[in-house]
């Protein structure tokens, strides 16, 4: 099984959306750009968000285990995946890469 690579590569923000639609909350996100983490397959890497996990935990257990070439040619990269979570206020985008070395 090979670890995968979990970059921020993105954060947007909808204040409109948020003003009226979201109850207010004191903190939603603790991503930051260009912050990295490693997955060892279906276990969540320390410090990534619970629903962000969510959203990508398929994609980090496929590649973990050799797959590749999502969607027919869909990135540049067949072995990797940009996944975003899945708060419609906040989304952050991350980029998943297969990496050549095996979890332990």
């Amino acid at each position: 099984m090979k670890k995968c690579k979990i970059t921020v590569m993105k954060m947007a923000r909808y204040d409109d959306l948020i003003e009226k639609y979201e109850n207010p909350i004191e903190h939603a996100c603790n991503m930051k750009v260009g912050q990295t983490f490693i997955a060892n397959g279906w276990q969540k890497p320390d410090g990534m968000c619970d629903s962000a996990w969510d959203s990508m935990s398929s994609f980090v257990m496929a590649l973990s285990h050799n797959a590749e070439d999502f969607y027919d040619g869909w990135m540049k990269n067949k072995k990797s995946a940009m996944i975003s979570c899945n708060d419609g206020f906040r989304p952050v985008s991350f980029l998943i890469e297969a990496l050549n070395e095996d979890a332990d």
